[in-house]
């Protein structure tokens, strides 16, 4: 009997110890020795996990993003670029390049590409050349964007990333910027690049890079691979240390990470693939997106006060599906919706008409839905004879106000012809 009781008793201890373990596995932050960082739900910036994510702190060549998308916005990427002597000699030396002659001509998504993928400093500055006549006013075309994005703590000085004192951001915003990169098809295009390859130009032999992204490239040697990375950009300089901005996808849910001033961990692992890694973890095992409403379920059913008794009774269906990023707890969870229905609402009324609105406010962030009418909706019989009696009485009335008001000028005009013969 003892025997069982203790055998009982080290069975609810396991059950304990190990669901104290998975409790702990999946909503605990992840132990990262970036200095800064933040991940964030690509759909709603809703912030996942923080580290100091408003810290001022030098990106070094994440900054190629924005000088991306710029150029993107700006250039047809199909145009022929010559590299001028100005975009090689500012490099200072120990500095990253893909050796571009002076006059070498390639075109504008070659050298988005040499920027983004081998992360080429040179390149960065011969697409700062393609949109502006100065480095200095592609900076001012960069914190101009910056300005429209409504950040307030980054000022950028160069499209590359070089180390400048006043050359500087934040892990958010850089996640509002990588945010707003990823909606454009050529960015998330090469920005997931695993590689590269430029033809021979008229100046140098045909090259091949691969990515400094090491999330993205899977090899025997490679420590780093991620299998749902998508797209990132690195950065490094002695002064900013090792940055990295990437994007993955798992189960339709895209985040962002953004790793800041990182070192290096035992072994000499680079703490912003490490720290990357863990964070997207931990944003997959605590996330997920989950279908709120379907499609064409009906929110509620409304009385229309107008209507002929065979329609009177209107559902309203949602328009589309509703989607929200809800926490692991939240998974049986039911959230209470708001709806809004048009408050003039009356008949006629169309099939699939917009007649009002489902939102769920789920941790501080709408997800919301249009509401339809399921089916048409006619004016009674009643309400059509009162209306048209009504209008009938209107026009009586104002037939009558009319001609008594000439019968009244006509009698005053005759009065006052009468005094004046008088």
């Amino acid at each position: 009997m003892k025997f069982k009781k203790i055998v009982i008793l080290l069975v609810v201890f396991l059950l304990l110890f190990f669901n104290s373990l998975v409790s702990y596995a999946v909503n605990s932050n992840p132990s990262i020795i970036a200095n800064s960082a933040i991940l964030m739900d690509s759909s709603t910036e809703r912030i996942l996990y923080s580290k100091n994510e408003s810290k001022k702190l030098y990106p070094a060549s994440t900054t190629k993003i924005l000088s991306a998308i710029l150029v993107i916005e700006n250039c047809n990427l199909d145009d022929t670029v010559t590299v001028p002597y100005e975009a090689i000699s500012i490099i200072p030396s120990g500095y990253t390049v893909a050796d571009l002659q002076v006059g070498e001509k390639l075109t504008v998504r070659q050298i988005l590409e040499l920027a983004l993928v081998p992360s080429a400093n040179d390149a960065a500055n011969t697409l700062a050349f393609c949109v502006s006549d100065s480095i200095e006013d592609f900076a001012n075309l960069m914190n101009k964007k910056v300005a429209d994005l409504g950040l307030t703590n980054t000022h950028f000085t160069n499209p590359s990333g070089i180390h400048d004192n006043n050359h500087y951001t934040t892990a958010y915003d850089l996640a509002i910027i990588m945010k707003y990169c990823m909606k454009n098809p050529a960015f998330r295009e090469i920005a997931g690049l695993k590689y590269c390859t430029i033809p021979a130009t008229n100046k140098y032999e045909e090259r091949v890079f691969t990515t400094t992204n090491e999330l993205l490239t899977k090899t025997t040697s490679n420590n780093y691979f991620y299998s749902y990375a998508i797209a990132g950009k690195t950065g490094y300089t002695s002064n900013a240390k090792n940055c990295l901005v990437s994007v993955s996808i798992k189960d339709d849910l895209e985040l962002i990470c953004v790793v800041l001033s990182a070192g290096l961990y035992p072994n000499s692992l680079n703490g912003r693939f490490v720290d990357s890694r863990k964070i997207f973890e931990y944003g997959y095992s605590n996330y997920t997106l989950r279908k709120i409403r379907d499609k064409n379920a009906i929110a509620t059913q409304v009385e229309i006060a107008n209507a002929d008794k065979d329609t009177k009774n209107l559902n309203l269906l949602i328009a589309n599906d509703i989607t929200a990023l809800i926490s692991q707890n939240d998974l049986n969870t039911e959230f209470t919706a708001d709806i809004k229905v048009d408050e003039t609402l009356l008949a006629p009324i169309s099939q699939g008409q917009v007649v009002g609105k489902i939102i769920y406010n789920i941790d501080g962030i709408e997800y919301s839905s249009d509401l339809i009418a399921e089916h048409s909706v006619e004016v009674s019989d009643f309400f059509n004879s009162v209306i048209k009696t009504l209008i009938i009485v209107l026009i009586i009335f104002i037939l009558y106000k009319f001609l008594f008001h000439s019968n009244n000028k006509k009698k005053k005009r005759k009065k006052s012809k009468k005094k004046k013969r008088v």
